[in-house]
């Protein structure tokens, strides 16, 4: 049963965020309303850039002394959302993953499509290593679209021979742009966030129009994911992209990748962003950082 808070919180979402009519500009406008860019007065913010990309490296008083640094992928539909907007959530993953946490701002999508963003994420997580963080210390992680970046990093990073980082971690991540699992085809309750057309469209902005959306790089359901290393991936139960972890989830068994799954029962899409409301968004971070702890001791 969920926590009353969450019930709650559940009463006062209403549908309507996601439009898949709806222009950039405007997902932009609406997107930028739900995350807002006020954060806690402890949060210690190093900003400027790396690897030529605006960064924010955040830290808490429970990441004191520790070298663990979260290389963090942030969501918002390709098109929307940056460092500031994000600071906050860096913020509330550093404190139960005791780490570091990088937030940056990708270049967005229509503006710039794909490889845009992705090589972004590559030129930042280059710049953590040329700056003396050892790939051993570093786990990857991604929220929304972010999750899919995340995961093209690592294929590209595993293709070219380059040093992997210990670990990825995905929340409610998008690993599949058709959207074409059961939890979109069927879903199980009603999702404020997000809904399967509005996503196919977004995917699309950064795709482009000639873009082919079951790509690896676009859709790692698709890709090969052997070689890469340990995942957590965590959904929930309503979350309309469920089934892009739970079948992400079987493609690293069956290319021999370490996996942990969980599927948090009654949660929408992108619920670890309300880990300041209700606690299973919080109790699910804490489950990812022990898997982090693990992998990057």
């Amino acid at each position: 049963m969920a926590s009353p808070e969450y019930e709650q919180l559940r009463k006062a979402l209403k549908p309507g965020l996601a439009d898949p009519t709806d222009p950039p500009e405007l997902v932009r406008e609406k997107m930028h309303r739900i995350h807002p860019t006020q954060h806690p007065k402890d949060l210690r913010i190093e900003s400027g850039e790396l690897g030529g990309v605006p960064a924010a490296q955040v830290d808490t008083p429970e990441s004191e002394g520790s070298t663990r640094v979260l290389l963090h992928v942030h969501g918002g539909a390709f098109v929307s959302t940056g460092v500031e907007h994000y600071v906050p959530y860096a913020g509330r993953l550093s404190r139960p993953f005791q780490a570091r946490c990088v937030v940056y701002g990708y270049r967005l999508a229509p503006e710039h499509r794909f490889p845009a963003a992705l090589d972004d994420t590559l030129a930042v997580y280059r710049a953590l290593l040329d700056g003396g963080t050892a790939p051993d210390r570093i786990v990857v992680s991604g929220d929304s679209c972010g999750g899919g970046i995340a995961l093209a990093l690592l294929q590209k990073l595993r293709d070219a021979g380059e040093p992997l980082p210990a670990g990825f971690v995905g929340l409610t991540g998008w690993y599949d742009l058709e959207c074409s699992g059961d939890s979109a085809r069927n879903p199980r309750g009603v999702d404020p966030y997000v809904s399967p057309d509005w996503i196919r469209a977004r995917g699309r902005d950064y795709a482009g129009p000639d873009g082919d959306v079951r790509a690896p790089l676009l859709s790692p359901i698709h890709a090969d994911l052997s070689g890469l290393p340990p995942l957590f991936l965590s959904c929930g139960e309503i979350d309309t992209t469920r089934d892009d972890s739970t079948r992400l989830a079987a493609a690293a068994g069956r290319d021999g990748v370490a996996v942990t799954l969980e599927v948090v029962p009654e949660m929408i899409h992108g619920f670890h962003g309300l880990s300041d409301l209700v606690p299973e968004g919080r109790a699910s971070l804490e489950r990812a950082a022990d898997f982090a702890r693990r992998v990057a001791p």
